[in-house]
């Protein structure tokens, strides 16, 4: 009689746990949250110093994806309309100092910059550099996730002349 109790208990935290870890996975998947629409003012726009394309840096890796348009400009980093992330947590932006990133080492080692938290995983949204940033220092944006240390997707930046 206790055994069966047990084994229902065990069974029964076994069950709630792996329900509640599958939920928080699949949570994004079926209710993602609303597009970004941030757009910038005429003076931030005015002052592009760079612009790139996100990329699927793991074709293999179906999760973690990317793609769309990136601008730097002197004062803001802005990820276009058409820019969107597969959906997880604690995804982060970063401008990176290596070029042509395409795994998880050229971001861990790096100085890179945290613009902070991502706050859609799509639509146009828009991060601000902190003062006495070197741009042409940083030739890559690199959306990361910073819980998991996976690289979700790097844009390689062309700077303007």
């Amino acid at each position: 009689m206790w055994r069966s109790i047990a084994f229902l208990f065990v069974g029964g935290v076994l069950g709630t746990g792996f329900g509640l870890a599958v939920g928080f996975f699949v949570y994004p998947f079926v209710f993602p949250p609303p597009e970004a629409a941030e757009t910038l003012t005429d003076e931030e726009r005015s002052h592009l110093v760079a612009h790139g394309q996100f990329i699927h840096a793991n074709p293999s890796d179906p999760i973690h994806y990317g793609k769309g348009k990136v601008a730097v400009y002197e004062t803001v980093v802005h990820l276009e309309t058409d820019f969107e992330v597969g959906p997880g947590p604690k995804f982060h932006v970063y401008l990176v100092p290596n070029r042509e990133i395409r795994d998880e080492s050229a971001v861990e080692g790096a100085m890179f910059v945290d613009l902070g938290r991502l706050r859609a995983f799509k639509g146009s949204q828009k991060y601000p550099i902190p003062t006495g940033i070197n741009l042409t220092d940083y030739p890559s944006v690199v959306i990361w996730c910073a819980q998991f240390g996976v690289l979700i997707s790097p844009a390689d930046l062309i700077f303007e002349s």
